[in-house]
């Protein structure tokens, strides 16, 4: 519908779900519509030779509210018309009263008889998954790749027949180009739906072989490949949907939905991002953490190096976590970026790293000194075991505190109740 098109109240027409818009922020507006229209036609409210053509009013606009009202039928009507309901009216010669201009009428549009303007429905949307590196990510990237895709029939422009072949109602659907179908979703349960005729593939119209379009054979559309090209921002995140507009497969009597791409951040060797935030290990052997060092100590996502130069006498310990401001992933507009967060990761030397024990003399002498020794009456000496895993504390020894023991509170008495006796 054009802009210069008639309205009803605050939103236009064609806002209602039955050409695509949004019905349940309408609700009011069509019971007031079909209150109004069906106080209009009452058979008791006009005089008595006019109450045939009344009661037939009424009746229409009755089947209008209810067709609205739902959205299966809304869809069914809004591509079949009313052959949906009642074949027989299909054709010319059909109904006393025409469905459509009880539908204009109600919403205060004058048709002039040509019926209620329908846009075509919109066809499936067609989404994927796209993988990419955290590379890709903060450089951004351009993908461009063949599709293939259905598109209407240029030749037969998606009727499926011939030139001036007369069309035949599918003798399967009636015409009305969906059928009923019973689907199991669980043990004794069926649900009822309403599919496409896979007869004349939701056409309502059917052609013998001879009459069939030659280039599509029937199927009123052609395959054909699609040169498309789709765009990453730099900066975006795990689960942005890239949209491809109405590059979907398209269908007859339809607006082709579009390709949705959604992103798959694939993880990383290096770097860990939330947000617009990195993060990595800073690996640094024990003289570094003790004396200082300067170096590049990673590359970036872009292949830079990032240089720090850690002075002496400021000793990095275990754990200890540096932020770079402005070193994380780049925002979508400007050229703000996150920060960088690097964790200290002490690279201690190997047992026996040195041979000669004046070495270990020295070492002493430049490191602090140990902790006074303790004073204690008796003094055991143990062997010890290293390298062993702290959550193995408690193991074998029935405390409810060793790996989350406890189980629910008691309903009773809010006894806590031991998982292991």
């Amino acid at each position: 519908m054009d802009s210069g098109g008639p309205s009803m109240g605050p939103t236009d027409p064609e806002d209602i779900d039955l050409y695509g818009g949004h019905l349940s922020d309408l609700q009011n507006d069509i019971k007031k519509a079909y209150r109004k229209a069906a106080l209009q036609h009452h058979p008791d409210k006009v005089p008595e030779e006019q109450r045939p053509e009344s009661e037939a009013k009424f009746k229409a606009v009755s089947q209008a509210y209810e067709i609205l009202r739902d959205e299966e039928k809304r869809h069914l009507y809004d591509t079949h018309g009313m052959a949906a309901f009642d074949p027989s009216r299909a054709g010319p010669g059909g109904a006393e009263v025409d469905l459509n201009d009880i539908l204009a009428q109600m919403f205060g549009m004058n048709m002039g008889g040509a019926g209620m303007p329908r846009r075509p429905r919109k066809g499936p949307d067609e989404e994927q998954e796209y993988k990419v590196t955290l590379e890709e990510l903060y450089k951004g990237k351009t993908v461009k790749f063949a599709a293939n895709k259905r598109v209407v029939c240029s030749q037969c422009k998606g009727s499926g027949a011939k030139d001036k072949v007369k069309p035949q109602q599918c003798d399967r659907c009636k015409g009305v180009g969906m059928q009923e179908a019973y689907r199991q979703v669980g043990p004794g349960l069926v649900r009822k739906e309403v599919l496409p005729c896979d007869h004349c593939q939701g056409s309502g119209m059917y052609y013998k072989e001879k009459d069939r379009c030659k280039k599509c054979k029937g199927k009123r559309t052609t395959e054909e490949k699609k040169a498309l090209e789709i765009y990453i921002p730099r900066g975006s995140m795990q689960g942005e949907r890239i949209v491809l507009e109405g590059e979907a497969d398209q269908h007859p009597d339809q607006t082709p939905g579009d390709i949705i791409f959604t992103l798959v951040e694939e993880p990383h060797d290096v770097f860990t991002r939330i947000g617009n935030d990195l993060s990595a290990d800073l690996n640094i052997t024990l003289a570094e953490a003790l004396s200082g060092f300067s170096r590049v100590v990673l590359k970036h996502l872009d292949g830079r190096g990032i240089h720090i130069d850690h002075p002496r006498g400021k000793i990095m310990r275990p754990t200890e976590v540096i932020k770079i401001a402005g070193e994380g992933m780049p925002l979508k507009r400007g050229e703000a970026k996150g920060d960088l967060f690097l964790i200290v990761k002490i690279d201690f030397p190997e047992n026996g790293w040195l041979k000669d024990e004046k070495e270990y003399e020295v070492l002493q002498t430049l490191l602090p000194p140990p902790e006074p020794p303790i004073d204690a009456e008796e003094v055991d000496e143990v062997e010890y075991e290293s390298d062993v895993d702290i959550e193995e504390m408690g193991a074998n020894s029935g405390d409810p505190r060793f790996a989350h023991g406890w189980e629910d509170m008691d309903e009773e008495d809010g006894a806590p109740q031991c998982a292991t006796q």
